[in-house]
């Protein structure tokens, strides 16, 4: 269904539509089953042009282990910024400066209010939906200091997407699994319930110092069986697929490319 199309300009993307959605806006009732395209008429943009992105890191003891990282007590968050992002379907662009674009496939959890300060008790109740997401990095430049941030900000290394899926659609994440597949492999396989700071947990932290606003997008972790840590190492390659799938949540595809085969 065409939202744009039966609400005006006013609305032009899922953002701005929750913003009006916390700010007291009632959404029309539509017909059920009415359809506007097939999937095949649609190209995938980013689920959301977020104002914020945190990541939360080796958010699962299967990562922490294989990363050999210790217990903390607190989670550890890094940020991206929004032209990281890209959709389902497109093209996951491997950097010109590096062939170490390992895979990491993740649930995201979307903002639908605004959010200063919420206990923990009271997270759930400012998600708006859940979407897949892949935090594509570029390991040898996450690595030249102690900070994340160059290996996790290349341009189109985020696929976002396909669907903002409800809570109530989805419901409790616990035993809902979490699988990622290159080339059809099963690279990650794990429970939503594995994580070591679950949504909850990551809401009530963030919000502790930074203001969260609808549409902004928390994701939460990757299980482990990353490609960096395989003997031999597993980088992504042009020509590759990639798929995220997340029981209830979506199936999030793309292959990968060259940044370079992009150009012009």
């Amino acid at each position: 269904m065409d939202l744009g199309a039966r609400l005006g300009d006013l609305l032009p993307d899922l953002r701005r539509y929750l913003v009006a959605l916390a700010h007291g806006f009632q959404a029309p009732t539509f017909p059920e089953l009415l359809a506007d395209y097939t999937t095949e008429d649609i190209e995938f943009l980013p689920v959301c042009q977020p104002g914020k992105i945190l990541c939360a890191g080796v958010n699962y003891v299967a990562h922490r282990d294989e990363t050999g990282r210790s217990e903390v007590p607190y989670p550890t968050l890094f940020g991206r910024y929004a032209d990281t992002l890209t959709g389902h379907g497109a093209p996951l662009m491997r950097p010109q400066v590096s062939d170490k674009l390992d895979f990491e496939g993740e649930l995201a959890v979307v903002i639908g209010k605004p959010a200063w300060r919420v206990p923990r008790e009271k997270a759930w109740d400012v998600i708006a939906g859940y979407t897949c997401f892949n935090d594509g990095s570029v390991r040898d430049w996450q690595r030249h200091t102690s900070q994340f941030l160059p290996g996790k900000n290349f341009p189109q290394t985020a696929p976002l997407g396909p669907a903002l899926v409800t809570p109530d659609e989805v419901g409790p994440l616990d035993g809902l699994g979490i699988e990622t597949r290159l080339n059809g492999q099963i690279m990650q396989a794990a429970r939503l319930g594995d994580m070591i700071f679950p949504p909850d947990a990551l809401i009530a932290y963030i919000t502790s110092f930074t203001k969260l606003e609808p549409g902004d997008v928390i994701a939460t972790g990757t299980p482990g069986g990353v490609g960096f840590t395989r003997q031999p190492p597993l980088f992504m390659k042009p020509g590759d697929v990639i798929e995220v799938q997340i029981d209830r949540v979506g199936h999030l595809r793309n292959t990968v490319a060259d940044e370079s085969a992009s150009e012009g």
